[in-house]
């Protein structure tokens, strides 16, 4: 289990680091995995049905309407916005849904991913190889999370409702590295310590 980090803070020991977005190469050089994050700028967000019509695009050969290089997607489907409120909660997916579908991506130029959960031993590969990182949200926390989304705005797919792509402005958005350009991973780093104690 994750825990979100307060703002400003070093939760769990681990070096908290603002990071503009989108994300740059340099700023994805200094990151490491266990690194607590607050995010500023602008994002992408895509579950499973954008996931699968971005890929049948790319095979098809056919243009996307959105660039994804250098850009940053966070599996969530915000929920109907409340009145007088930005967004609904936005909490993280699970994102090994995803994952037959990340390399693709990455080979497009996606640089950062946001979700929750581990990322399969190919996606892990791929992300190497393509010198991205992948970040987790805290799982539950949705509500708490829309908090750090300032504007939202539909960029694709919108007959997928919630699941469409949309691009949000985020401000000291949190989250935590898991898997850094370096093999690290938070998971196994945490298990190893675990058997270690």
């Amino acid at each position: 289990m994750l825990v979100l980090p307060a703002q400003g803070s070093d939760a769990l020991n681990m070096k908290t680091r603002r990071i503009a977005l989108p994300i740059s190469d340099k700023d994805i050089r200094s990151l490491k995995c266990g690194d607590s994050v607050l995010l500023t700028g602008s994002m992408l967000t895509a579950r499973d049905a954008s996931h699968k019509m971005i890929t049948e695009a790319l095979t098809a050969g056919a243009d996307l309407p959105f660039d994804l290089d250098g850009q940053t997607i966070y599996y969530t489907g915000p929920t109907p916005t409340r009145p007088g409120h930005i967004v609904g909660s936005a909490g993280p997916t699970t994102s090994s849904r995803m994952d037959r579908y990340t390399p693709a991506l990455l080979g497009q130029g996606l640089k950062c991913m946001i979700g929750k959960g581990r990322r399969s031993a190919e996606v892990r590969k791929k992300m190497l190889k393509s010198r991205a990182v992948y970040l987790a949200a805290t799982g539950g926390a949705g509500a708490l999370l829309s908090r750090s989304i300032k504007r939202i705005e539909p960029v694709a797919y919108a007959e997928l409702g919630a699941e469409a792509v949309y691009r949000l402005e985020v401000k000291d958005f949190p989250a935590v590295v898991i898997n850094d350009i370096y093999g690290g991973d938070l998971y196994e780093k945490g298990q190893a310590a675990y058997r270690k104690g």
